[in-house]
């Protein structure tokens, strides 16, 4: 391989290392609001609060109509020229578009609270709660526009401090109104959180250095055709999302009940929490650069290939180890009381090793402009996920949730093969085929151990599997990325492992 080939190595991770950090640091702060919520308000409590926040999630993203997705291409758009003024524009057209589609939901959600209460939870008992949202639907609203600005911007660092800094503050605002008002306060924690993400991202986006200038709706219209325009597609797909975890939310609260949800919940939160935060690290500029080269195949493709190697190297072990240990992580953060979600967890893991390989195919399709293709992709992956789940409720109870996120995926990473394979001709390369294959081999066997051998042998080989997809993959990154070329506290962390040595000074 050629030292061009392997810079793209390279560039994934310096993009990964400051957002991998702060997301980091955001695991911590989530493990210590989930643990904390778990002990305030018990399974039901926990249950409650998240159909709650999926009734945010689905206002957020309709009222954002994907500004927070759309504004990053523009302003970077705008950024490349040069042209401070154009940057300006288009940081005023962003702002000003999010702070009206924030009202306006915000106003919608309080206006229909009833309507929605009803759905959600079958009487009107959480109006007043739901009709609060709007408040948190506009502040989210904002901050997410203030957020695409940075990042737009490359401001990596201050999105990354912005990030840490919002999710500290609100889990800390969150915990102490628990703390006081318990159920009554479930809504006003939520806006808290929403608050205090709008709170750290001002306090970074008024170090940027933009020159004033005066402005009409007129002068602004086509930089908000612009963003609406790219944004719906971005917001197609988020809401879709949204509206997944609504809907098996709400299937399970109505079939199984409140307690039901909650360890539904715990699992969910859990699964999706590693693989969350390395997709995000890796996410932050493989879109921009996919795009520059959607029309060369053979580079497009060989990107996709080196996202998902990397993708794979770093989640792999850490599946391994929420699988190993599902039954101590739910214990350590939430409670005894959410046993019954060791199994959902342990299903959403085998599902999460499909996303993490058919992620990076995703992008092809925004890449190639192939909207249509991307939206009923979508559209049919989530409609049989839901569709799915209240089959598996039917039939499995409980743990048929994980069963049909497990399916779902399984039929989505086929279905954007095939689509991916059509626009641009892509294979996955022989490395993509060997380290995926060897993860799914290490992840089946630790999966089926746990129906099939006794707890402490399952416990013993799956810490030696972990152990070894951990040396495997530091070692695999080594050969993969000049170690100069990797973050500074990479390189500490291979010295002190004994995994690479800095090369000699001269």
């Amino acid at each position: 391989m050629s030292s061009s080939e392997k810079s793209t190595y390279g560039s994934i991770l310096k993009s990964s290392a400051l957002i991998g950090g702060s997301s980091l640091v955001n695991v911590g702060i989530s493990i210590v609001r989930a643990k904390a919520m778990a002990l305030l308000l018990g399974p039901g409590g926990v249950g409650l609060l998240g159909l709650l926040n999926s009734v945010l999630d689905l206002a957020r993203t309709m009222a954002g109509l994907g500004l927070s997705s759309s504004g990053v291409r523009q302003i970077a758009e705008a950024a490349a020229t040069q042209d401070s003024q154009r940057v300006a524009r288009t940081a005023l057209a962003l702002r000003n578009a999010a702070v009206l589609l924030g009202i306006v939901g915000g106003g919608l959600i309080a206006l229909f609270s009833r309507p929605i209460a009803v759905f959600s939870f079958g009487d009107a008992s959480q109006q007043g709660a739901v009709a609060l949202l709007g408040l948190a639907v506009l502040f989210a609203s904002v901050a997410g526009a203030q957020l695409a600005l940075l990042q737009g911007l490359r401001r990596i660092r201050e999105l990354a401090m912005a990030n840490v800094l919002g999710a500290f503050l609100g889990t800390l605002g969150s915990i102490v109104i628990i703390y006081l008002f318990r159920r009554q306060g479930l809504a006003v924690s939520l806006i808290c959180v929403a608050l205090m993400a709008l709170a750290g991202t001002w306090w970074y986006v008024r170090r940027v250095e933009l020159p004033a200038m005066r402005w009409r709706w007129a002068d602004l219209a086509p930089e908000v055709s612009a963003l609406l325009k790219l944004g719906v597609v971005f917001m197609a797909s988020g809401l879709m999302m949204m509206a997944v975890g609504y809907f098996i939310r709400m299937i399970v609260m109505r079939k199984l009940g409140e307690d039901a949800a909650g360890f539904y919940q715990a699992a969910w939160a859990l699964g999706g929490l590693y693989v969350g935060f390395i997709l995000q690290a890796m996410g932050a500029d493989f879109f921009p650069r996919l795009t520059a080269a959607a029309q060369d195949h053979p580079r497009c493709n060989r990107m996709v290939n080196e996202q998902t190697e990397i993708g794979l190297l770093l989640a792999g072990p850490g599946l391994l180890a929420t699988l190993t240990f599902a039954p101590w992580v739910i214990r350590i953060f939430y409670s005894g009381q959410f046993e019954p979600a060791v199994e959902i967890l342990r299903w959403i893991c085998l599902g999460m090793m499909l996303r993490v390989v058919s992620w990076p195919m995703g992008y092809i399709l925004l890449a190639q402009g192939a909207r249509r293709a991307f939206f009923w992709s979508e559209l049919a992956a989530n409609a049989a996920q839901v569709g799915l789940a209240w089959l598996g409720v039917l039939y499995f109870g409980l743990k048929g949730t994980g069963i049909a996120f497990f399916a779902s995926y399984l039929f989505y990473w086929m279905l954007i093969y095939a689509i991916a394979r059509c626009l641009s001709g892509f294979r996955f390369s022989p490395a993509s085929r060997g380290i995926g294959l060897l993860y799914l081999v290490l992840i089946t066997l630790v999966f089926v151990g746990w129906y099939f051998v006794p707890e402490g042998w399952v416990m013993a080989g799956g810490t030696l599997a972990m152990i070894g997809a951990g040396s495997f993959s530091c070692r695999r990154i080594c050969a993969l990325v000049p170690f100069e070329r990797m973050p500074g506290p990479a390189q500490r962390v291979l010295v002190l492992l004994r995994l690479a040595s800095p090369p000699a000074r001269v």
